[in-house]
């Protein structure tokens, strides 16, 4: 990397802050280290389910133990450790927050993979393996953020915890849920994030999702018998088809979000695909799971179906689950019972953090990132329930849960280099 070329949008090499300069500078230096810890962490295989991240976070204590970091180690359930260090800077100041986590999405059989779904194979210029996108790369740029700046807290303001946690993938509780609900002091005043938002936008909120488990019981009957009792099956198609038309409500949007979201539609579908910009805005429906009857010529007497929900911001749960329980009122052969349910969240898109990640991003890169909300969920959620604001920036998600994820070994390196100097700007003022 051209050093100075690329710090020259920051104000020049004669007005550039000191300390940024010799953060780019180290990062440089430390290039074949990064590349060689993230490609290792890959292969610390850490799916959820079932979850156990032990090995991952091995690969993590091991580096913050040879440079003599203090941290905690908060395990609720003792295959999903949760990694807490922080450290106080030289000047009174505020409290940031850098959080990611280690669990990635599991692989089944390696079915359709052409790469060794753990090997983090380097293939022109990319790095192949699960969780290489979703979010090793973005929990390493934590990682070293926090070591880099750690190295020069003496002429930092405040704090800086860093929280590498479990149990991500599937919302569970003994990740960040649980410091959520029993270690309110790892939130601080901001949180800075690296899960997957490509270099084109950051993520200033996430939609939320309802995911609801639907059981159908009949009598039952032999298939030729259709007169004998109602199908399970049946019912549960017609209640799939009439939960699909939940997508026609309509949210209340406010003003400075709905500004956002316009000024961000034509990005968010060159990112993420034609039709990603609609899906921010309305209720999206996935019955990702159906499974019913015993036999090809038997009425079935059971189905039970799990519907993966996401509700944009300016919904909640009461406005999906009224209509929910009209559909299911009219079927009295069928309950439903909520899984897991995250309210939608959002902080405002101009917040501080969020103009450092754009500015830096910008005069690292050329590109400046538009903000925009999150089609998936992350834990940055959690602080927005504190009303801290959180951003989210980090690598292409478009291979993220599928075969042959990768992360390119430069957006890699350029996510670094945004976080540590995003951090450092949060830093070097006191408020």
């Amino acid at each position: 990397m051209n050093l100075d070329s690329k710090t020259a949008g920051m104000g020049g090499e004669s007005r550039m802050d000191a300390g940024k300069r010799k953060l780019l500078e180290r990062i440089e230096a430390d290039r074949a280290l990064l590349i060689d810890y993230l490609r290792d962490f890959i292969r610390c295989a850490s799916p959820n389910p079932p979850g156990d991240t032990l090995k991952a976070a091995a690969h993590v204590r091991k580096l913050l133990d040879a440079h003599g970091v203090d941290y905690r180690i908060i395990a609720p359930n003792e295959v999903m450790p949760n990694i807490v260090a922080s450290f106080e800077g030289g000047k009174p100041g505020r409290h940031l927050a850098l959080n990611g986590h280690i669990d990635v999405f599991p692989v089944g059989d390696g079915n359709g993979w052409t790469r060794d779904p753990w090997g983090a194979e380097l293939i022109d210029g990319k790095i192949y393996g699960r969780g290489a996108c979703d979010m090793k790369c973005g929990t390493t740029a934590s990682i070293f953020a926090f070591l880099y700046l750690r190295e020069m807290r003496a002429e930092l303001h405040g704090r800086l915890t860093l929280s590498a946690v479990s149990d991500e993938e599937t919302f569970g509780p003994w990740g960040a849920r649980y410091l959520y609900e029993n270690h309110p002091e790892v939130f601080g005043d901001c949180c800075l994030n690296g899960e997957p938002t490509s270099m084109d936008t950051f993520r200033f909120g996430e939609k939320g999702p309802l995911w609801l488990r639907f059981t159908v019981r009949t009598h039952g009957a032999h298939g030729a018998y259709v007169h004998r009792s109602k199908s399970a099956t049946v019912i549960a198609t017609e209640i799939i088809g009439d939960l699909m038309k939940l997508s026609d409500l309509t949210p209340p949007e406010a003003g400075n979000l709905a500004s956002a979201l316009d000024a961000a539609a034509e990005t968010v579908d060159r990112a993420w695909g034609a039709g990603a910009a609609r899906n921010v805005r309305r209720v999206t429906v996935n019955p990702g799971l159906l499974k019913g009857g015993a036999k090809v010529n038997l009425v079935a007497a059971e189905c039970s179906f799990e519907v993966d929900i996401r509700l944009p911001n300016g919904f909640d749960d009461r406005h999906v689950r009224a209509k929910v329980n009209e559909i299911v009122a009219r079927h009295p052969e069928a309950s439903y019972e909520v899984i897991v349910y995250n309210p939608p969240s959002w902080s405002p898109p101009d917040t501080e953090m969020a103009e450092h990640v754009r500015a830096n991003a910008k005069a690292l890169s050329g590109i400046e990132p538009i903000p925009v909300i999150s089609l998936g969920g992350t834990d940055a959620r959690l602080w927005r329930y504190k009303e801290i604001p959180a951003i989210v920036y980090g690598p292409s998600p478009i291979e993220m849960g599928g075969v042959d994820e990768f992360v390119a070994v430069e957006e890699f390196l350029h996510i670094v280099r945004t976080h540590v100097c995003s951090a450092y700007d949060y830093m070097s003022r006191a408020k």
